[in-house]
């Protein structure tokens, strides 16, 4: 399994280590911020909180210099081993293309989070090619899942859901390449700012019921439209919570797909549990990855070594 691009990794976790829970986007609540230190502790690692995870400013973790403040430290400290974002929301979107990169680059460590945290994972991977989990800690699963990603070197293989609305909207056929995307809002709307090339790579999109069937369609136009898609080699649909028995006008998210994704002659793959909802799988982003949907799997290289 080969990398398209060189991939910046970090090295894995081990307990002892020292990992720092930031807030780039929302405030989580302090219940969830507590839940969130006593997994990680659970595994043996020493947990820091960002000085403003708690802050409040309108939906945000505080205002943007603090909550860029506390990203660069955690990526400047060189004791950190691992940024973890307390939750998702809004506002990460706001300081992706300010991060200290060069900071990321001098020394590697990977990034947890999903949802709004898309906007952080796609501005570190255009800038550095560094690898990062698109997941979260909340669940037994789904911690289950990020901790063997960041404590294990070894690949990760997800099994489509046959029973998932998605595996309907399935396009044929096998392909490889860097796993990159997350959430398709935020993936969109990096249109233009933040979004790195996807030329020769994987798309992963997943979403929750947010306005409707015509929404998405608007995503995935001004994907298509505005050429971020070329050279794109196959695309992964995680969950899409919501939309199993939403219809508007007879159409269904499924017939979403089919129309937009089906015109981009590349494999598509559904059924892949991983996105909003109740405990999910965690998933590499950056990875060379295999999208086979004969096997009905995608095989995902470490995110760490």
């Amino acid at each position: 399994m080969t990398a398209s691009r060189s991939a910046l990794m970090a090295p894995m976790l081990r307990p002892g280590d020292r990992v720092r829970l930031v807030s780039p986007a929302s405030y989580p609540s302090p219940e969830l911020l507590a839940e969130s230190v006593t997994v990680l502790e659970s595994w043996g690692l020493v947990v820091e909180i960002g000085a403003h995870a708690l802050d409040q400013w309108g939906y945000m973790a505080g205002r943007d210099e603090d909550r860029l403040a506390d990203l660069d430290d955690a990526f400047r400290d060189p004791g950190v081993r691992a940024v973890i974002a307390s939750r998702g929301g809004a506002g990460a979107y706001r300081i992706a293309d300010d991060i200290d990169f060069a900071a990321v680059r001098a020394d590697p460590k990977p990034m947890v989070g999903f949802s709004d945290i898309t906007a952080l994972h796609l501005a570190l991977w255009r800038h550095c090619g560094l690898t990062g989990i698109h997941g979260y800690l909340t669940g037994s699963r789904s911690s289950a899942a990020t901790r063997r990603l960041l404590m294990s070197g070894e690949p990760t293989v997800l099994h489509r859901d046959p029973l998932a609305m998605t595996v309907a909207a399935e396009v044929p056929g096998t392909t490889t390449g860097d796993l990159v995307g997350g959430h398709l809002g935020t993936v969109a709307h990096a249109v233009g700012t933040v979004l790195p090339s996807l030329a020769g790579t994987i798309l992963f999109l997943e979403a929750e019921l947010a306005i409707g069937l015509g929404h998405v369609d608007r995503q995935l136009t001004q994907l298509i439209r505005s050429g971020a898609l070329q050279g794109l080699r196959g695309v992964v649909l995680g969950r899409f919570p919501g939309f199993e028995d939403y219809t508007d006008r007879g159409w269904t998210l499924v017939d979403v797909f089919r129309d937009r994704l089906g015109s981009l002659g590349v494999p598509v793959l559904g059924g892949i549990d991983v996105g909003h909802g109740p405990d999910p799988l965690s998933l590499p982003l950056g990875p060379a990855a295999v999208l086979d949907t004969a096997a009905g799997t995608l095989t995902v290289g470490p995110v760490v070594r």
